[in-house]
């Protein structure tokens, strides 16, 4: 019988980029989330940390973006297959990976590595998706190019053939085991896959009618149908701005500090989660590393912190 996954040492690795990205600043997400006390917390718990440090990636101000349908594809690429040999060598020695963003691309990356190792076991994972966008733009639907809009539409094989090479197989999550929760910002594109894929979407207009902790557990039976467990990304722009200003992408009318540790909560009880990324800190944009500290905040309840 293999370990409980709650007993795990937890691997923790800084993806400092913010090339996906409209606006730059996400790529000190991760030493903004380190600074608010991520590894003492974690040691508080009792969980063992092993800290990875950082995946290396070139100065923005050395490449040139590119495609105007792709900015810096060839980059994030690069980044996300370290990232992905990272994910699986933390995971082959028996932890769990906990990824600190940097911009939603990394995602294609984290996704990959969690996917694939257990794919090598025969097993599937699940993807729960926290985020205000659906990121499910492609090149030719892409309002902007930037790719941190484009990360689930490649997860789930719709996308440009570079990035979703970067899985085990295309796509890398079966979609009858994605949830997205909190969306509230879509594209008109992505509005058309959504509904001609049948991807389950929890929008903050549900959430509003029939309940938080009512749509996040709907949103964890997904998740967790036939798979061994699942793999939690987790933006910080789901929140409310009020609550959460130091993002890449705020959008009004998001998640409040309750709901939001809710869901970590509920995550954290399924005892399922075997893999954790938390994306778009960006302490440009923040009040005192506000964000960076809610963010360590939310790490700690997906990874058992409870309030008795």
């Amino acid at each position: 019988m293999s370990e409980p996954l709650a007993s795990r040492p937890v691997g923790i690795v800084g993806v400092p980029l913010d090339l996906g990205a409209g606006r730059r600043g996400t790529d000190m997400g991760p030493s903004a989330i380190r600074l608010a006390g991520l590894t003492p917390g974690l040691e508080r718990l009792g969980i063992e940390v092993r800290d990875q440090g950082y995946v290396v990636i070139a100065a923005p101000e050395t490449r040139t973006p590119g495609r105007t349908d792709f900015r810096f594809g060839n980059e994030i690429h690069r980044t996300c297959r370290r990232l992905r040999n990272r994910v699986q060598s933390i995971l082959a020695a028996g932890a769990r990976p906990l990824v600190l963003g940097g911009d939603h691309s990394i995602a294609m990356g984290s996704v990959a590595g969690t996917a694939a190792h257990y794919a090598e076991q025969n097993e599937k994972i699940g993807l729960l998706w926290v985020d205000a966008h659906a990121d499910l733009n492609t090149p030719a639907s892409s309002p902007s190019g930037n790719i941190h809009g484009m990360p689930l539409a490649t997860i789930l094989g719709n996308g440009d053939p570079l990035l979703m090479g970067l899985g085990h197989a295309s796509p890398m999550v079966d979609k009858s085991n994605v949830a997205i929760v909190g969306l509230r910002s879509v594209d008109p594109g992505e509005r058309r896959w959504i509904r001609e894929q049948g991807i389950t979407v929890f929008t903050m207009t549900e959430i509003d009618e029939t309940g938080f902790a009512h749509c996040m557990r709907q949103a964890l039976e997904v998740v967790t149908k036939d798979t061994r467990g699942f793999h939690v990304s987790f933006d910080m722009d789901s929140l409310d701005p009020e609550t959460a200003p130091g993002v890449g992408t705020p959008v009004p009318g998001g998640l409040t500090y309750r709901e939001a540790h809710l869901a970590c909560e509920l995550i954290a009880e399924t005892e399922r989660l075997l893999s954790l990324e938390v994306v778009e800190t960006n302490p440009i944009l923040d009040e005192r590393n506000r964000t960076g500290e809610l963010a360590v905040e939310l790490i700690l309840s997906c990874l058992g912190k409870t309030i008795t």
